[in-house]
C-alpha cells in the first residue's frame, strides 16, 4: 500500500504515513498527533505548509462576529472527529488573517476550502447542516 504525505498541524513537518494508520499517526519530528480530534488554527505563517500533502485539508473560514459561523462551528468539529485520519480540519479566522483571506478571494463567511497537494480543489460558501456537509465531503472523495 502506498504511503501518503501528511503535514503536522503543530510543527509543519511533512510526514510519510500509511493510509491505514489513521488517527494513530504521530509526527516524526515533534510526536504530536497528525490528526488531532479538533480543528487546528491556520495562519498566514503555516498556510503554505499545511495546504501541501496528499491528505486533504478542509478549512473553515470564519469570524467571531458571524452568527452562521458560530452555528456551523460544532458541525465542523463533529466532522473533524468523524473523518480523522482521512482529512485534516483547520479554522482560519478571517479577521485575524485578512491577508490570507484576501489572497484566497474570500467574499463571504463561512466559506469552506478543500485543499489537496497544495491546490484548492473545492469551495463552498455558507453554513451547511451536518448531512449536507457529509454529502459535500463524500462528493470530493472523503468518506
Amino acid at each position: 500500500m502506498p504511503t501518503l504525505i501528511s503535514v503536522c498541524p503543530s510543527c509543519d513537518a511533512r510526514n510519510r504515513i500509511h493510509p491505514d494508520r489513521g488517527t494513530e499517526a504521530r509526527c516524526g519530528r515533534c510526536h504530536s498527533a497528525l490528526f488531532p480530534r479538533e480543528p487546528f488554527v491556520l495562519t498566514e505563517a503555516n498556510a503554505s505548509a499545511q495546504c501541501a500533502g496528499d491528505v486533504p485539508l478542509l478549512i473553515d473560514v470564519w469570524a467571531d462576529w458571524c452568527g452562521p459561523c458560530r452555528a456551523f462551528a460544532p458541525i465542523f468539529e463533529q466532522a473533524a472527529l468523524r473523518h480523522a485520519g482521512r482529512c485534516r480540519f483547520a479554522k482560519l479566522d478571517s479577521e485575524a488573517q485578512p491577508n490570507l483571506a484576501g489572497r484566497w478571494g474570500i467574499r463571504s463567511i463561512p466559506t469552506l476550502l478543500l485543499f489537496r497537494d497544495g491546490r484548492e480543489i473545492a469551495r463552498q460558501s455558507g453554513a451547511l447542516p451536518a448531512p449536507q456537509l457529509e454529502a459535500w465531503l463524500s462528493s470530493h472523495g472523503i468518506d
